[in-house]
C-alpha cells in the first residue's frame, strides 16, 4: 500500500486518467472526489465486496438442483 499525505484541494493521479482530489476533512472523515473515465468502475469497498459475495452466490451451483437435474436425467434414459 502506497501511503500519501495531501491537503485539501490537492490531488493524485492513477495511470494518467484516474485523479483523486481531497476535497476536505472533517474530524475523522476525509471526503475525496474521483475522476475517471466512465469505464472504470468505482465502488465503496463495502458495496465491492457485497456485488463479490452475490456473483459468487450467482456463480455456485445449487447442490439440490444437481441433484434434481441427475435425477431428471436418470429418469429420462430408463424411459
Amino acid at each position: 500500500m502506497l501511503v500519501l499525505s495531501r491537503k485539501k484541494g490537492e490531488s493524485v493521479i492513477i495511470q494518467d486518467s484516474i485523479e483523486v482530489t481531497i476535497l476536505g476533512v472533517e474530524g475523522d472523515t476525509v471526503r475525496i472526489g474521483i475522476s475517471a473515465p466512465k469505464h472504470v468502475d468505482i465502488f465503496r469497498k463495502e458495496v465491492y465486496l457485497t456485488i463479490q459475495e452475490s456473483n459468487r452466490e450467482s456463480a455456485a451451483p445449487d447442490p439440490l438442483s444437481i441433484k434434481n437435474l441427475f435425477e431428471h436425467f436418470r429418469q429420462t434414459e430408463e424411459n
